[in-house]
């Protein structure tokens, strides 16, 4: 158990150090020696999301910052996040977001979404995902 939690958190580390590069769950899982779907697997235990929802969701809290503290243009933000296109970030932020990037930028209010994940915290969410019984009730 306490490996795999290390090895989560050498993801995380990883991660956190490549935001800006082109980074996918194969090229992650190859750097950490192990299969993808292992790999997925305890990530998702540990966190409570998965590799992939983690790496966008900090891809776009850091954008969404830059958003607010910079005058970066949006485009340049977006090669930033991982995105090809304008077009494409924008709707991924918006997805996440709820506003468009000019729109958030106007408002001028940074919200992190997905701040970097603490083993220690994860460590709580998994000990309440195994051992907290959610009962049924009926209709």
């Amino acid at each position: 158990m306490e490996k795999q939690k290390d090895v989560v958190q050498e993801v995380i580390d990883y991660i956190e150090t490549n935001l800006e590069e082109k980074l996918d769950l194969d090229h992650i899982a190859e750097k950490a020696g192990y299969s993808k779907f292992y790999l997925n697997r305890i990530f998702a235990e540990y966190t409570g999301v998965t590799i992939h929802k983690y790496l966008q969701n900090r891809r776009l809290t850091v954008a969404a910052e830059k958003l607010v503290k910079t005058d970066k243009p949006i485009i340049e933000i977006a090669y930033d996040a991982g995105y090809d296109t304008q077009q494409s970030f924008s709707y991924a932020f918006k997805q996440v977001y709820l506003y468009p990037p000019k729109v958030y930028r106007d408002m001028g209010v940074f919200l992190p979404i997905q701040s970097q994940i603490s083993m220690s915290c994860a460590s709580i969410f998994r000990y309440y995902k195994h051992n907290t019984k959610v009962e049924e009730i009926a209709a």
